[in-house]
């Protein structure tokens, strides 16, 4: 913008997007104990740290005052079901896209694509990550009894099944954009048959086990943490869904004051000289004035 003579770059935003998990892969009832595969975690994109398959940060984004940009949080996948994708785009910048995490592959079915692969069922291969987003998840074991291979996570490879031990799911990424180090985007543990042990553990959630009938616990909220796996046998346990995602923006205070649109869950905190606006939920605008 122009005042007077003198130029003035446009704002600089700092941003940390993450999409929705996939759900954990459910278990069938078929030819013995037979365990779904961990979901896989939400893309991981962002400007401040390390990014997605432990790579390097991206370019921050140039935004205009008093001008709409479209904000996507992604919802985390059903059971079975990969994540939604989380994103930002508008004017003058490049659209930014975190992929939707892939589902865990239930007994038999290989592991979903996503921005973390998710693990493959038992018997079955996992599915494969994106490129600076995420890690694929693990392959499941050959059958039977044998567990399946837990969901990619955002800062390592899910866990492959072996000897009856189902797979962990990958960890995730340390980010302290909002002030604070959290980590987010880890990958779901996938379920387990074996009496002796639970399912594996997650990054994002924990795997079902059939001891005492555990159930797969979920992905945490706004993080794009994996679904947990399920099994099926004598004592079934449910898979669980994934985590949903974030959009995180940091920008100087002296900006100004951001708005945030109809259709958009989020709020605004100081740290310092920064501001930091969270959305956590919906679609919607975001501007600056």
């Amino acid at each position: 913008m122009l005042a007077g003579n003198t130029v003035y770059a446009p704002p600089i935003i700092d941003y940390l997007i993450i999409a929705g998990g996939g759900g954990g892969g459910s278990g069938q009832a078929v030819s013995g104990n037979r365990a779904g595969g961990g979901g896989g975690a939400g893309g991981y994109r962002t400007s401040a740290g390390t990014s997605g398959g432990n790579s390097s940060a991206e370019s921050t984004i140039s935004v205009n005052l008093n001008t709409n940009y479209t904000v996507t949080v992604g919802a985390g996948g059903a059971v079975n079901v990969k994540g939604s994708n989380s994103s930002i785009s508008g004017t003058g910048i490049t659209t930014i896209t975190s992929t939707g995490g892939g589902d865990g592959g239930a007994a038999q079915d290989n592991g979903g694509t996503g921005g973390s692969g998710g693990g493959g069922g038992v018997g079955a291969e996992k599915g494969s990550g994106t490129a600076n987003q995420g890690f694929a998840g693990g392959d499941g074991g050959s059958g039977g009894s044998n567990g399946a291979g837990g969901g990619g996570g955002a800062g390592q490879v899910g866990v492959t099944d072996s000897s009856e031990n189902s797979g962990n799911g990958g960890n995730g990424i340390s980010s302290t954009i909002t002030g604070s180090s959290v980590t987010r985007g880890g990958g779901g543990g996938a379920g387990k048959a074996a009496n002796t042990t639970s399912g594996g553990a997650g990054g994002g959630g924990n795997g079902g086990s059939n001891t005492a009938s555990t159930n797969a616990t979920a992905g945490s909220a706004n993080t794009g943490g994996g679904g947990g796996g399920g099994i099926v046998d004598s004592f079934s346990a449910s898979p669980a869904a994934g985590g949903s995602g974030v959009v995180i923006l940091r920008y100087l205070t002296s900006i100004g004051t951001i708005t945030i649109g109809a259709g958009l869950t989020g709020s605004t905190a100081t740290d310092g000289s920064y501001k930091v606006t969270t959305i956590t939920a919906g679609t919607g605008n975001v501007s600056w004035a």
